[in-house]
């Protein structure tokens, strides 16, 4: 647990640095938005495929198969998949680079088009890397060798941050250069996330062989795989059609909104996955049983949890993102109007953030009870909804009506979820207790006018320079959290007990 942890965090920080770095060489027009653009294609296949439906079949199966029939038949299965998932993901990416090539040269793009157009052919083939690294290490984590799983994306972001230094100090002057480099290094990237899991694998007894056979347990892999496949489809082209519009709207809309969302995903992904991680168990035990008072009691206590999170962490990045921008990315070719520029987006999608932790429980929630259909019928109705919003919300906001059409997309998801949680037979959930509510928002406003308060004397001693951003990120911003959590005491909230158990939990993973 604590070379995962210690990977998890060094991932994440090294996530960070490559962020920096891109946006410090590349500021956020077009090149960058190109690159952003054209690296969504794999991610959306990763997700896809890689990470998400696909690897979630695997596991159970490989695992059965090795449980019940030994090594030598799990590695067997393991190469079928491999082999499948080779030439097929092969097939792939040559249509691809084909569709691409002709696009580019028959539609007359302009410059940026063409310019991700040309990225997006040259990356395809981390589709194939990136989808086999992550079958091997679904292998290495049922066979219990986590260490070597959590450091694939360090791989990745170390080859990255090393081609983007090369291309800045010695071999690329411009930004194209220096673009065509960053993505040589993601495909050195991509080899090594494959060639590392090999070597313990191998040690294991695994070897690689293409397994052509169709016998075994390989049918019950795509029993599993096409119902998760349509809805994570559904959520990876959302995301894509999202930037594809960002894209056309300007230069540095793409840039702008991946660097707004990156950051709002870091809460999302620190203490909502925890959250998931300490709750969803017991709404998964209680389903299973049919006990829906245990469903209902855990599920409220889950809802809570990820409220008492999220509301100061959407708060203290609505009231001190530009700081955290300025510290963090305003340095080389991302300046203080690119700061701005992206303060309101930030700050829009922060207000989402409740809605968006809020959708994820109640999916986890509906398949905990074995209801795949209806999360899958709310993420078509919200891909065309964020759609037609992105559309009309894009001519009289710009770039701040995009990051509207996807928080309001959001609400509306969470909404209809509940709603389906709601008016089944079984009564599963509760409504929300407004007192809870109201307590978590009192102790949000007053360390909202705390931490307000404090980057108002911080600007008044020192300036709105680097060094206020920095005093308040490394002093504010924690002192603004022990201000919530004294409130949350005081106002006497239900799960205060659980609360400092989430934290002290994650602080004791962190350090390991």
């Amino acid at each position: 647990m604590a070379v995962v942890s210690v990977s998890t965090v060094g991932s994440r920080v090294l996530g960070l640095l490559r962020d920096m770095l891109l946006f410090a060489l590349l500021g956020a027009g077009a090149v960058n938005s190109a690159f952003l653009l054209a690296f969504t294609l794999p991610n959306l296949f990763r997700r896809l495929l890689g990470e998400g439906a696909l690897t979630a079949a695997v596991v159970p199966i490989f695992a059965e198969e090795l449980e019940n029939e030994g090594r030598g038949a799990a590695f067997h299965l393991l190469n079928q998949v491999l082999t499948r998932l080779f030439f097929a993901l092969l097939g792939l990416a040559g249509a691809g680079m084909v569709f691409l090539s002709a696009l580019r040269w028959l539609a007359e793009m302009d410059g940026r088009h063409a310019l991700a157009a040309e990225l997006a052919i040259v990356l395809l083939p981390y589709v194939i890397l990136v989808c086999l690294a992550a079958i091997l290490g679904a292998a290495l984590n049922v066979l219990q060798r986590f260490g070597v799983v959590a450091l694939s994306q360090v791989w990745l972001n170390l080859a990255m941050i090393i081609s983007l230094g090369a291309g800045a100090l010695w071999v690329a002057e411009t930004a194209e250069g220096r673009v065509l480099l960053l993505c040589a290094g993601v495909l050195v990237g991509g080899v090594f996330q494959v060639l590392i899991p090999c070597w313990p694998l191998w040690r294991e007894g695994w070897r690689p062989r293409v397994a052509l056979s169709s016998e075994g347990r390989l049918s019950r892999i795509f029993v599993l795989l096409l119902p998760g496949l349509a809805g994570a489809a559904v959520v990876q082209v959302n995301i894509m059609v999202s930037r594809l519009i960002a894209f056309a709207l300007s230069p540095e809309a793409v840039s702008i909104l991946y660097l707004a969302n990156r950051l709002v995903e870091l809460p999302l992904g620190v203490f909502v996955i925890a959250v998931a991680t300490v709750t969803f168990p017991w709404i998964a035990r209680s389903a299973a049983q049919r006990d829906f008072a245990g469903f209902r009691e855990a599920y409220a206590q889950s809802a809570r949890l990820v409220l008492a999170v999220t509301i100061p962490a959407a708060l203290g990045l609505i009231l001190l993102g530009g700081p955290i921008l300025r510290l963090l990315f305003e340095w080389g070719a991302f300046g203080a109007g690119d700061v701005r520029a992206t303060g309101i987006p930030l700050a829009i999608y922060a207000a989402g953030l409740p809605f968006y932790a809020l959708a994820t429980l109640a999916t986890r929630g509906l398949h905990a009870l074995k209801d795949m259909r209806g999360p899958l019928r709310v993420a078509c109705f919200n891909l065309v909804l964020n759609v037609v919003l992105s559309v009309t919300l894009m001519v009289p906001f710009g770039i701040a009506g995009l990051a509207f059409a996807n928080v309001i997309s959001s609400a509306v998801q969470w909404l209809m979820l509940d709603r389906l949680l709601r008016v089944r037979p079984e009564r599963p959930i509760a409504p929300f207790p407004l007192l809870a509510l109201g307590r978590m928002g009192c102790a949000g406003a007053l360390m909202g006018l705390a931490t307000y308060g404090g980057w108002i004397l911080l600007v008044a001693v020192f300036g709105p320079g680097k060094l206020s951003a920095g005093l308040a990120l490394g002093v504010l911003i924690p002192l603004a959290v022990l201000v919530y959590a004294a409130l949350l005491w005081v106002f006497r909230f239900e799960d205060r007990e659980a609360l400092r158990e989430l934290v002290t939990g994650l602080w004791r993973r962190l350090c390991g």
